[in-house]
């Protein structure tokens, strides 16, 4: 009996040895994890009128440039938007937000009570003052001095405001445009005998240029707040509380990080280092 227990417990063992360990498969590779795309940045449309320079105007290749489109770039950066500019002729520019053909207007528009019944407005990103432009052969000693000239402004501006407020009344003359730089082109045709303009406006684009050299400002800085409001602001729809905020400090951010101030370097040094945050 013991011995037929130890043949079978050997022939056991026997068998065992002559088997083959069967090759384990390996694992298949993990399925890498697909990332989740990255979203595009939400688009800011913002309208600007490019017949204003420096502030607002066009390249050679017709790209929007000026001061007004990289603070509009440079906010949009602080707020993660993307800035997508849309051309809008002056005096539509309120019909348009309106209309909400875009969601804010940052395009030297200054902040009027006139305006802030339509619509809203943020905090001031500049002020400069208007001046009065005539030839350099005209005494100008007030308005009256001038009276039976012709003088050219924006349509739907502070300056037209203030052209029909106190040059109109003194028997000036006083045509409106469609654009700034059709004002030039009828004061260098011989049509009109000057302008109001902002200060930096009319000596970027117009006293610098050849057709502006034998034309003088005259008369005081015009600030009246009943004219020309308290500084150029972004406007926007009414009830747009949220994007006011965000606007607002983005503002003061540029304004912290020295990037407003390489902005006004950039376009406005060449005025005596002027600082057009301004009063």
């Amino acid at each position: 009996m013991n011995k037929l227990l130890l043949a079978v417990a050997v022939a056991s063992m026997l068998a065992a040895c002559g088997k083959k360990e069967e090759a384990v498969a390996p694992a298949a590779p993990a399925a890498p994890v697909a990332s989740a795309p990255v979203a595009a940045p939400a688009e800011l449309k913002v309208a600007i009128d490019p017949t204003y320079e420096p502030f607002t105007f066009k390249t050679g290749d017709g790209k929007p440039t000026g001061f007004d489109v990289d603070i509009a770039s440079a906010l949009c950066e602080q707020i993660k938007r993307k800035c997508v500019f849309v051309e809008q002729v002056w005096d539509s520019m309120i019909p348009g937000l309106m209309a909400k053909k875009y969601d804010a207007i940052i395009s030297s528009m200054s902040i009027t009570e006139e305006r802030l019944a339509q619509i809203d407005f943020t905090d001031k990103y500049y002020n400069t003052p208007s001046r009065v432009v005539v030839k350099s052969t005209v005494k100008f000693d007030g308005p009256a001095s001038i009276k039976g000239k012709k003088i050219g402004v924006l349509k739907a501006s502070t300056q037209e405001k203030y052209a029909l407020g106190e040059l109109k009344t003194a028997g000036v003359t006083v045509v409106s445009y469609e654009a700034q730089d059709q004002v030039y082109l009828d004061i260098k045709a011989g049509r009109l005998d000057g302008t109001v303009a902002d200060f930096v406006e009319v000596t970027g684009g117009f006293l610098s240029k050849p057709e502006g050299k034998d034309y003088q400002l005259v008369g005081p800085e015009l600030y009246e707040p009943k004219y020309f409001g308290i500084g150029a602001g972004i406007g926007l729809r009414k009830g747009e509380d949220a994007l006011k905020a965000e606007l607002n400090g983005a503002i003061k951010a540029i304004r912290a990080n020295g990037t407003y101030k390489t902005l006004n370097d950039k376009y406005f040094a060449k005025f005596n280092n002027l600082d057009v945050y301004g009063k």
